[in-house]
């Protein structure tokens, strides 16, 4: 039997744990989620059309962009430069939706986690995935790509 002395030292932590907040799956959507799923959607689709017009606009002035095989990346101007150079005409992103993840981050925005695809339409057979975390920055309902890691990138595939 559980002695008081024990009871009421756990039972303040299993109170404060049941009210934490959760970060929200495709299982468990909520309008956080819905909103960083859309905002992630039209991301991309500007980055598989190389509109390069509306990613500018989609990521801040002092973005800073991790990757595990180019390293850092600061800045919106460098950023969109090697959009154009690396990626427009040359490769498609696809977002593994069933690993997407939101949590707020409270007087901020939100983060997102996930496992995204990369496709080379020239190159069929060349497929692999990625990890990826993205900050997202909600000023008075505009909302911007703060910080990026995206990691882990390989040439098979992380989810099925």
């Amino acid at each position: 039997m559980i002695s008081r002395k024990w009871l009421f030292l756990f039972l303040p932590v299993f109170l404060c744990s049941s009210h934490l907040s959760f970060g929200q799956t495709s299982e468990h959507p909520d309008a956080l989620y819905e909103t960083v799923k859309s905002l992630d959607a039209k991301l991309f689709d500007a980055y598989n059309k190389c509109d390069l017009g509306i990613l500018g606009s989609m990521v801040s002035d002092d973005l800073e962009f991790y990757h595990d095989q180019t390293g850092l990346m600061v800045g919106r101007a460098p950023f969109i430069a090697a959009i154009k150079q690396n990626i427009c005409g040359k490769v498609q992103r696809t977002l593994i939706e069933k690993t997407l993840e939101v949590y707020p981050l409270k007087g901020y925005g939100a983060v997102e986690i996930g496992i995204h695809r990369f496709h080379h339409p020239n190159d069929p057979d060349n497929v692999g995935d990625a990890k990826f975390v993205t900050i997202w920055h909600n000023d008075n309902g505009v909302w911007r790509v703060t910080r990026v890691i995206s990691y882990e990138h390989n040439e098979g595939l992380l989810a099925k």
